[in-house]
């Protein structure tokens, strides 16, 4: 007779088919793993997503959105409410071993409610992976506080989350660093040379161009201005070669990043690429020499390990989960947070000298292949969820 799975009821305030680095990453490590059944409880932003469906190993459970007036008109605002309800319906038909709380958002009001008014016995896993700055902002500050506060037991991507939960109330509880990971077999494949020239041709960019990547939501906290200002010395100061800067991601600062292009005489020399699916991201890096964020602040930062598992030099800078992996000189280089001209002359410094390029590229390879593939990091989860869902 077959022994049954574990179950695990798993919060996240958002899931795919919206994508981002925590979604990616769960749907990555929940695939590789045996033994367990995963329900989700999500926030349903928009009536065109079902209430109900299965993608991967995970049922998802959506609430708010078209049906619900009040999460309709502020989803976020009622989100812990009507994930609490939804996980008292589940918790009345099924028996789950373990909560798996993704990251220290909106929806993990509901397993706080849970915790305080339904006495629930299950233990806690809390999984961190802000790439935020609210040292500024002391009610966010406060709601942090009692959410890891909140957990048994706390994950999280980066030494520097580490540190920033047991500042915030995880000083007492058990911390382990899991990296996110990347998808080896996707952003190392290789492309023909058709493929790649098509693709060129079809953002404009010319055979003779170095090409700077970066691949992030164009927000403040990214350094996307900065970068962009960086591109104005390289275009206009340093004209032995020629350059362009593809940006691939969107945000409520894509306008004023085209003005600043236009402002700074470099429109031609930069393509606002949009968003790009996980699955084309791959073919855009390897037609890159050089990847750069210059964030003002990072979880980990798994569209650097992306690039350098597809064969691109990266620039980013020393903050938040950045040093786990950049290593000056060796697989990557550091500019200084806010800062055009550094990030400038590290660009420029990766194009003067091939060989160190290259030494960098193949340690950096090394270095994820090793450390952040998803089968290794889906083996670590699969181990802590077994100790602490096995009886004592």
């Amino acid at each position: 007779m077959a022994q049954e799975s574990k179950k695990i009821l798993i919060f996240a305030t958002s899931y795919l088919p919206l994508v981002g680095g925590a979604e990616i990453a769960l749907k990555s490590i929940t695939d590789r793993i045996d033994g367990f059944d995963f329900d989700l409880i999500t926030s349903r932003p928009s009536g065109s997503l079902s209430e109900q469906e299965r993608i991967g190993n995970i049922n998802i459970f959506r609430v708010g959105g078209r049906g619900a007036l009040l999460n309709f008109i502020i989803p976020k605002t009622f989100l812990p409410f009507s994930a609490y309800f939804k996980a008292k319906e589940l918790m009345a038909k099924n028996k789950y071993d373990l909560i798996f709380l993704l990251q220290a958002s909106q929806v993990a009001g509901a397993v706080w409610l849970l915790k305080k008014f339904s006495h629930i016995k299950q233990p806690i896993v809390l999984n961190l992976q802000e790439g935020r700055n609210f040292k500024t902002n002391p009610l966010k500050q406060f709601f942090f506080k009692r959410i890891v506060s909140s957990a048994d037991y706390v994950t999280a991507i980066s030494s520097h989350l580490k540190v920033v939960a047991q500042k915030y109330g995880a000083k007492k509880k058990p911390i382990k660093i899991i990296p996110n990971g990347v998808d080896m077999k996707n952003f190392s494949q290789e492309f023909s040379y058709g493929e790649l020239t098509e693709l060129s041709d079809k953002l404009g960019i010319k055979p003779d161009e170095k090409v700077i990547i970066s691949v992030s939501r164009l927000a403040p906290k990214n350094g996307i201005g900065d970068l962009i200002q960086a591109m104005g010395i390289l275009v206009n100061n340093w004209q032995g070669l020629r350059y362009k800067l593809l940006l691939a991601g969107s945000g409520k600062l894509d306008q004023p990043f085209r003005e600043l292009t236009h402002k700074l005489g470099i429109a031609r020399d930069v393509v606002f690429a949009g968003d790009i699916s996980h699955e084309e991201l791959p073919k855009y890096l390897r037609i890159a020499d050089v990847f750069v964020r210059p964030s003002l602040s990072e979880g980990l930062g798994n569209a650097f390990l992306e690039a350098m598992a597809s064969g691109v030099a990266i620039v980013g800078t020393p903050v938040g989960g950045i040093p786990d992996f950049l290593i000056e000189g060796e697989t990557g280089f550091f500019c200084e947070v806010g800062n055009p001209q550094s990030i400038a002359e590290k660009i420029k410094l990766i194009f003067d000298d091939e060989k160190l390029s290259g030494q960098i590229i193949g340690k950096a390879y090394k270095l994820v292949k090793e450390k952040y593939n998803w089968t290794a990091i889906a083996a670590e989860y699969e181990k802590l969820f077994n100790e602490l869902t096995t009886d004592k």
